[in-house]
């Protein structure tokens, strides 16, 4: 499970709080600057991560971290995706279950608090996930509205651009992954790798280092999400190999369903880290 458990454990300092609460954030991957990072530094997306290993990139303005409950810390990662709106943010389904409120800070890249904020005001859960938490409906899309509400634009005209929903790779396909690995600062970590499939039908992708908080992390390719980190154990147990619930039509339905502009849904109760 790559989504940082911090209401399950007692306040501590940060460094004990990435240690103690689920997997602990490997140092090369979870790279922490106090301002920016020079060009040497920072792998480009479009270069192949050798041996598959995560490692900083370049923040992406259609994708974010995810704040929850007006903290500073954030667990997760989210991306724009494109709606008629402009206005739609997926991520994991279990790392808005059991949550009263969160924010979306697309681009986030700093050591600072955010002021780049997106409240989430709808929810937008596949009916498998509400009835039974099914890890194949990992996934979630929520409407959100910029500081000041809508008056300010959409957020995918803020950012310029959004993925657009696609369908689960194939196996033996490359993509993209980036995603923010758990704290209150810090750069995202990225990798391109090549797709398996598990016999449960979970899309699987080869990568080492992709730790906590980068649940919900989108899977690229060229302008299309087809997964993220999600679905299989909360994403995967262990760190060399993460997974996706499969992005299928019941994905294409949830996005129509959000477009729609509906009611949302009730956030469940919390997701239990099978890890």
């Amino acid at each position: 499970m790559r989504i940082a458990m911090v209401w399950l454990c007692p306040l501590v300092s940060l460094a004990t709080l990435l240690t103690s609460c689920g997997r602990p954030a490997d140092n090369a991957a979870s790279v922490r600057t106090s301002g920016p990072q020079t060009s040497a530094s920072v792998q480009r997306l479009s270069q192949p991560e050798p041996g598959q290993v995560a490692g900083p990139v370049d923040p992406d303005p259609r994708v974010g971290a995810i704040f929850f409950d007006s903290g500073t810390l954030h667990s997760c990662t989210g991306s724009v995706v494109h709606s008629t709106g402009g206005d739609l943010v997926l991520t994991a389904a279990h790392c808005l279950s059991g949550r009263s409120q969160a924010t979306f800070a697309p681009g986030f890249a700093g050591d600072d608090a955010p002021t780049d904020l997106w409240t989430v005001h709808e929810i937008y859960f596949d009916p498998r996930w509400l009835a039974t938490k099914d890890p194949h409906a990992d996934y979630v899309i929520a409407r959100v509205s910029g500081a000041g509400g809508a008056g300010n634009g959409s957020l995918e005209s803020h950012v310029g651009s959004a993925l657009s929903m696609g369908t689960a790779p194939a196996p033996g396909s490359r993509i993209s992954v980036i995603g923010y690995p758990a704290g209150v600062d810090g750069r995202p970590i990225g990798c391109q790798a090549t797709t398996g499939l598990t016999d449960g039908g979970y899309p699987s992708l080869p990568c080492e280092g992709l730790v906590d908080g980068t649940s919900g992390a989108p899977w690229v390719s060229g302008v299309m999400v087809t997964g993220l980190i999600g679905g299989l154990q909360g994403g995967g147990c262990a760190e060399n190999v993460s997974y996706s619930a499969p992005f299928d039509e019941h994905t294409t339905q949830l996005l129509a369903r959000a477009e729609a502009g509906g009611p949302g849904d009730a956030a469940p109760s919390d997701f239990n880290d099978p890890c």
